[in-house]
């Protein structure tokens, strides 16, 4: 007999609406499964039973009076943990740190989006500190680990969202990707994660980091669910810098339901940060869904990487730059991690005049990687080089400068397209014969996440993915 967490997070939400369960017993469910397995997939470092609740109590009593279209209202009542890189009023926010331990007092404008959403928050999952590594191992908190095989990194920076989800902790989640940080972890534990168009999804109160490189977006085990939950999460607000169009056709979810039509769609296999090997498997990987993809009528072609040599050093600049940036008080710089303080002591490092150059560099190279592809609707490529990390192979204490080379490797091919501001969603189809996922990237125009939703759902529909469950299941 299957139980709550087996149905997506659609079929939650229509149960809710037919009163065959309620946002009370899902919420209930999701919090016992979280305190029973979380210490063994460090996917939470805080949850909240009173306000989730209380959440799920409004929700029901709302469906009950009758005020909740599902059509209006698609994730009403269904649970949504939020990275703790992003503010919760009521709740803590550690930023993955030893350095920091707030209590926010308002919600970021994505959690204002997810709660007008009808949806139950339950707490806050696990992230590396500041979100600068592609692994989650902090200080704060156990690792995060991907339940196919308790060795195994659940990657970074959302790793606690894909910890969550895969173990079927929550049946979706928010994450956010500023070189990554939804696709890698989304691609090492067998989910869907979605790279949002740059300005798509809010990044307010607070505002756009140097070089616009973070958003928010969902991670989910189907396209539908996080289709959906993009669309909850989309929400507009007064003060953005950006006017992301609307979808051309209805909704997101309605993207998932219907067929992308004929596609060209283009190839690469060599990094976009620096040239590596890709692992065998990842090859393999990437032909398989170059095949699939041809059976269902595309036009595949193979293709360049549309990224300049030049781009690793210019994004080098920016993300020591953001590391720098983050207001640590003096006496506290000590607690910081190695690769914490050596990003932070280059991004001092940098000159006015050299930041300048490199963000004009970047905004150049962004619009002539645009062009390169613009004859296709959609770019193919590798979500990362290797099959996922064991959990510390990438970390390293002793020399952080090596920490952060051996994860451009690990991962050449998603930062690119933080610079482009493109969508991109991982597509979790391939698995090695060891049971371990390997993630391929559906790459589209920007503001077009239409296209890679309605192409990523058709290899879904033809390679169905969210029947396999770990043994944390």
């Amino acid at each position: 007999m299957s139980e709550l967490h087996d149905l997506t997070a659609l079929e939650q939400a229509a149960a809710i609406q037919s009163r065959e369960t309620s946002a009370q017993e899902l919420t209930e469910h999701y919090l016992n499964r979280a305190e029973r397995l979380n210490d063994q997939v460090g996917a939470f470092v805080y949850l909240d039973r009173e306000s989730a609740f209380q959440a799920a109590k409004e929700a029901d009593a709302q469906v009950a009076a009758g005020e909740v279209l599902a059509e209006d209202a698609p994730l009403f009542g269904v649970v949504c943990p939020i990275k703790d890189l992003t503010m919760v009023a009521g709740m803590p926010i550690r930023f993955g740190s030893k350095a920091f331990k707030l209590d926010a007092t308002v919600d970021e404008n994505v959690v204002t989006a997810v709660r007008a959403g009808g949806m139950v928050i339950t707490g806050k999952t696990n992230t590396p500190e500041f979100g600068l590594p592609c692994y989650t191992e902090p200080e704060v908190a156990p690792a995060a680990k991907s339940p196919w095989g308790n060795h195994r990194s659940a990657g970074g920076s959302s790793g606690g969202a894909a910890a969550a989800v895969s173990t079927g902790l929550a049946p979706i989640a928010h994450g956010s990707d500023g070189g990554g940080s939804i696709r890698i972890p989304s691609a090492v534990t067998g989910l869907v994660g979605l790279k949002p168009s740059r300005g798509r999804v809010s990044n307010g109160p607070i505002g756009d980091g140097l070089g616009d490189l973070v958003v928010n977006g969902p991670l989910a085990r189907t396209v539908a669910d996080a289709a959906a939950l993009l669309d909850v999460m989309s929400m507009r607000f007064a003060g953005d810098p950006y006017g992301a169009h609307l979808p051309k056709q209805g909704t997101f979810l309605d993207a998932a339901k219907r067929e992308p039509g004929s596609l060209k769609i283009g190839f690469y296999r060599r990094g976009a940060l620096i040239d590596v090997p890709i692992h065998e498997e990842v090859e393999r990987a990437l032909t398989n869904t170059l095949e699939a993809l041809e059976n269902l009528g595309h036009d595949i072609v193979e293709v360049e990487p549309p990224f300049g040599e030049g781009l690793l050093p210019i994004f080098e600049v920016m993300w020591t730059i953001l590391a720098a940036g983050i207001p640590v008080p003096p006496e506290l710089e000590s607690e910081l991690r190695p690769l914490t303080q050596y990003l932070r002591g280059r991004g001092k490092e940098v000159a006015g005049p050299d930041l300048a150059a490199a963000l004009g560099t970047i905004r150049t190279q962004a619009r002539i990687s645009v062009a390169a592809v613009d004859d296709l609707d959609v770019v193919v490529a590798p979500t990362i080089a290797d099959l996922p990390a064991e959990v510390g192979q990438l970390r390293n204490d002793d020399d952080p400068a090596k920490d952060f080379m051996d994860q451009v490797k690990y991962s050449p091919f998603c930062s690119a397209y933080n610079t482009t501001g493109q969508p991109a969603i991982n597509v979790p189809m391939n698995w090695t014969e060891g049971d371990l996922p390997v993630g391929i990237q559906l790459v589209g125009r920007m503001f077009d996440e239409e296209t890679i939703i309605s192409l990523a759902s058709q290899l879904e529909q033809s390679n169905p993915w969210a029947q396999r469950k770990p043994e944390l299941w």
